[in-house]
């Protein structure tokens, strides 16, 4: 029987993506699914915080297990930004292309481009006990974006180890190695031996 779980997310690729890593003993419901149509809120100053957040809130809706990520690529030449802020570095409207731009702007002329994804999940099981899982991979930001697979920042992001950007990578090479697929990884591990 399929074990079924809340993802705190309204993103259809996200949520493929996590489908996908999981595998077929388990059920996927998105937001919507449970009737959670407005954005949850984002006010934390860390991933760990963002990411219980948004975990607690599905769980006071649903009373369910569930869970929700926070991502963030950290550019070190940047001093980490745009971290915890990545989704609306550009501005609330969380426009991906226009937070990359941005990226691409502040470093102009600077060299140094190494930079990690780095995610959090927080999982609430249907007693309420909270748990954490954390996933990063290191990489480096390219000049100009390049690739139509994947979102975010997926298109300037070279992972160490690859010519190829995430944008670029068959999705399940980029799940075989990306900070999403190591902290689901960790989840799914818990999952199966709790």
């Amino acid at each position: 029987m399929k074990r079924s779980l809340v993802f705190a997310t309204g993103n259809q690729h996200k949520l493929e993506e996590v489908q996908g890593l999981l595998g077929k003993d388990f059920a996927l419901s998105c937001l919507k699914d449970v009737g959670i149509t407005q954005d949850i809120p984002e006010t934390a100053f860390t991933l760990q915080e963002n990411a219980l957040q948004k975990a607690q809130y599905v769980f006071q809706h649903c009373k369910c297990a569930c869970f929700a990520d926070d991502t963030g690529l950290e550019i070190d030449a940047l001093n980490g930004e745009p971290g915890v802020f990545s989704a609306r570095y550009a501005g609330p409207q969380k426009d991906s292309a226009a937070n990359m731009q941005l990226v691409l702007e502040k470093l102009k002329g600077i060299e140094q481009r190494t930079a990690r994804f780095r995610t959090v999940i927080a999982y609430i099981d249907a007693d309420g006990n909270e748990f954490l899982f954390e996933g990063k991979v290191e990489g480096k930001i390219i000049d100009t974006p390049i690739g139509v697979k994947g979102f975010g920042y997926d298109p300037i992001f070279v992972p160490e180890g690859f010519d190829e950007t995430f944008a670029e990578l068959p999705m399940d090479v980029k799940n075989s190695m990306s900070h999403r697929g190591r902290a689901i990884q960790k989840l799914l591990e818990f999952l199966v031996n709790s």
